[in-house]
């Protein structure tokens, strides 16, 4: 036997043992699955919330709306970087989801997929951003490529771990609760996160750069080291995987029959797609108000806190409004918002009026984090859940790298194109939502069982 071979079978091994593949699992009744998820409703409802409290805390010290533009601006004048932090931003934790979803859907427990490995590969590279910080006083090149790596290594890493969270999140949670779960848990995140902004903001205007970002990096390290340890105590109802093995070639073959087959589900990923390049402006409007009004960096906290609570009251509202109406509506109102937000930025007489395109940003982006999410689980039924996120989210991850290099090619030209552009997008991707999806609770009937 050859080193590397030995070697990759101990790999394969200690993998396997980490993500407790080949403990059995006793075969269990329907009745009995729905039993447990009940009886650990509000444990799990709590963990998961602090869960998101505390991510969400720690993503308001790393916003790339806002903290982050403002971090690579002071290392270089360039908007290439600014375009490639909102290409990671936007596309990094989608597009990985697809190629992880055939191992997903055979795994019987969720839970050490997103616990074990997302240490590793979500948690861990925040934390070496303190590092990064401190080397922008020697280098600022050095900083901006160790930051872009992090930057790119967290959202990626999230991205890795993400189908298996949401199938997590999908077994927890039933179909009628999991948009008032959701949307509590970011509503008290996001809100949690108003106050981190608040916190960004004194910090920059007290502290000097670079330390000023180093303080600002460390309290996004402890609020996700916080929430992976609330994350940890989900209790998860194991469940059986009958489906049988299949190679990634006949995986990936049989995601074409889905798209045949499922009409509402492939317009919908078409409007998705399409709402996704909407968002090429999002990481230039606060450059196009520090250039064009000359705010001080102080003020960059305060678009945080604008965009935080716009997001807080589209969580819990979008969360409540999806459980009954469905995730469908809350699409079409994340669409409207984000309209309003990019032709606001493209007309605003004043700096003041950012504020608004901030809090409408938000608006938009709570319903994205809420349906945007949750809605790919309705297209199917369980067993086939993790592919079909796959398929929606990682088709989005690559729209949402194209839309930024579109926007960073438009900022160097002019911002008013940018927004412009964006603004109409948005239109058409209401359009799409609104007259040519159908909900998926209620035309899920009508489509035929697509199995393995």
């Amino acid at each position: 036997m050859s080193p590397i071979f030995w070697i990759n079978a101990r790999l394969r091994l200690a993998v396997r043992h980490w993500l407790q593949i080949d403990e059995p699992v006793p075969p269990r009744r329907d009745e009995e699955i729905t039993a447990e998820v009940e009886r650990n409703y509000r444990w799990n409802f709590t963990v998961n919330v602090i869960d998101g409290a505390g991510y969400f805390f720690g993503a308001s010290f790393i916003s790339s709306s806002t903290i982050v533009p403002l971090f690579i601006s002071k290392l270089t004048a360039s908007p290439l970087p600014i375009g490639i932090a909102s290409v990671i931003a936007q596309g990094g934790w989608f597009l990985p989801q697809l190629f992880t979803a055939n191992l997903v859907e055979r795994l019987p427990r969720k839970k050490p997929f997103v616990v074990s490995l997302g240490f590793w590969l979500e948690r861990v590279p925040i934390m070496l951003l303190v590092i990064v910080a401190v080397t922008a006083g020697q280098s600022a090149s050095l900083s901006l490529v160790l930051f872009l790596i992090c930057f790119a290594g967290h959202h990626l890493g999230a991205g890795v771990v993400a189908t298996a969270w949401q199938d997590l999140i999908a077994r927890c949670f039933p179909v009628n609760r999991r948009g008032r779960f959701w949307g509590t848990a970011t509503f008290v995140g996001t809100g949690t996160g108003i106050l981190g902004a608040a916190l960004s903001a004194h910090i920059l205007k007290t502290f000097s750069f670079p330390i000023n970002f180093a303080y600002i990096f460390a309290l996004a390290s402890a609020s996700v080291t916080v929430s992976w340890l609330s994350l940890s105590l989900t209790r998860e109802p194991v469940q059986p995987i009958t489906a049988p093995h299949q190679s990634s070639r006949q995986f990936y073959a049989g995601l074409l029959n889905i798209l045949r087959v499922d009409h509402n589900f492939r317009r919908f990923l078409a409007a998705r797609l399409t709402l996704a390049m909407g968002n090429m402006g999002l990481g230039f409007v606060t450059v196009a108000a520090v250039q064009r009004w000359q705010v001080p960096d102080s003020t960059v906290g305060v678009y945080t806190a604008a965009l935080l609570l716009g997001q807080t009251l589209g969580n819990v509202a979008f969360g409540f409004l999806a459980d009954r109406f469905g995730h469908k509506l809350s699409l079409e109102l994340s669409a409207l918002a984000s309209f309003l937000a990019f032709a606001l930025a493209w007309l605003a007489p004043s700096a003041d009026w950012y504020l608004v395109v901030f809090a409408l940003q938000g608006v938009a982006l709570g319903a994205i984090i809420v349906s945007g999410i949750l809605v790919a689980m309705e297209f199917c039924g369980p067993s086939r859940r993790p592919t079909y996120v796959g398929m929606a989210n990682t088709g989005v991850g690559l729209a949402s790298v194209i839309a930024p290099l579109i926007g960073a090619w438009l900022a160097s030209v002019s911002y008013s194109w940018l927004f412009a552009l964006s603004a109409v997008i948005n239109l058409v991707a209401l359009a799409m939502i609104r007259w040519w999806v159908q909900e998926p609770r209620r035309a899920r009937a009508e489509v035929p069982v697509i199995e393995r």
